[in-house]
């Protein structure tokens, strides 16, 4: 067991197949079109999204989504996750129909919950859509500037990375990290490198979401490690949106081999058929890395994290506290005599 850490998933998206059909048969709406077995089946991006977007309309009241955020992180301590991160939208707020204070309390009541019953620290990263537009983002900075709440601890942008260029949404990014608020943005996904350096010299973010197509530049892969830029890298998700052919191809272990911080996420991860645990065997299966190494993207996660420093302190103990008893325990159990 290595303890984890969690930088990078979209609270809608992290919703179970099991939690989507409770709510299905409170509101009586039909998934089977999408849910099959006790799993979402989609065949293509389209499709994802289809399947995505009528789960997520599934959640509509504040208790809607106290559960959600308590089955998902109750499901991350299970999984020895300390803490977790995750992407929320206010967009999304508005388009189910529920207030958007409602929607981040009930997010943070199911937070409570969780940690009350595991010890796990979760926060939210408020979020744009790029493809809506500048405007768009500006408005959801704004509201997270002017609506604070302790749990929201950053902003950051998600959506279509192909549309509209960094510098438009350079103002919006201006008003949440003068509000104090950590920056992360998607970048490098399905776009190439040139996404990433973008983002970089326009909205100089502290996190890249994803930010794997990096390892196309050379010199930009040695600008992360410069500059420490860490990227919540999603293994999974790559694979299952073809981002890349297979787990022998994937840069993981390249990019921290130059130096870059690098973090294992779940991204979306039931309908990308994963989860973090998931996610950190596949580091060990196809990248080569023992426990020792685990420990350490753990660790740099939690060094990134959009969070206080006394919370900081707190987990960083955790996971200190954790390899000592283990150490303990394996001299002990060296030293027990045999009958």
């Amino acid at each position: 067991m290595v303890l984890k850490a969690e930088l990078h998933c979209h609270i809608e998206g992290a919703a179970s197949p099991r939690l989507v059909e409770k709510k299905a048969a409170k509101y009586g709406a039909d998934v089977s079109s999408f849910i099959q077995d006790g799993r979402f089946v989609w065949h293509d991006f389209t499709s994802f999204l289809n399947a995505y977007d009528q789960a997520a309309m599934l959640f509509r009241t504040e208790d809607d989504y106290a559960d959600l955020a308590e089955d998902y992180l109750l499901s991350l301590g299970r999984q020895d996750a300390i803490y977790s991160e995750v992407f929320i939208s206010t967009d999304h707020a508005f388009s189910a129909g529920i207030n958007p204070r409602a929607y981040i309390e009930g997010l943070a009541e199911g937070m409570r919950r969780a940690k009350a019953a595991t010890g796990i620290e979760g926060r939210m990263i408020a979020t744009g859509l790029r493809h809506k537009g500048p405007e768009a983002v500006m408005a959801a900075a704004r509201y997270i500037v002017e609506n604070p709440h302790p749990l929201v601890t950053g902003f950051g942008m998600a959506g279509d990375e192909r549309m509209h260029k960094p510098m438009d949404f350079a103002a919006a990014f201006d008003v949440a990290r003068n509000a104090g608020l950590g920056i992360t943005i998607h970048a490098g996904e399905l776009s190439g490198w040139e996404s990433v350096a973008g983002t970089l010299d326009a909205l100089n973010p502290s996190r890249i979401g994803h930010g794997v197509r990096a390892i196309e530049n050379p010199e930009l892969v040695k600008r992360l490690a410069d500059e420490q830029i860490l990227l919540e890298c999603c293994p999974g998700s790559n694979i299952a949106l073809g981002v890349f052919a297979d787990f022998s191809s994937h840069p993981f272990a390249g990019l921290a081999n130059a130096g870059v911080p690098v973090t294992l996420n779940s991204d979306d991860p039931p309908y990308f058929h994963t989860d973090l645990a998931r996610e950190y065997e596949i580091a060990t299966s196809y990248f080569g890395y023992d426990d020792a190494m685990l420990k350490q993207v753990t660790e740099t996660a939690i060094k990134a994290a959009f969070v206080d420093e006394e919370t900081r302190t707190s987990l960083l103990a955790r996971l200190c506290q954790d390899k000592t008893v283990r150490v303990a325990d394996e001299l002990f159990a060296g030293s027990a005599p045999s009958s």
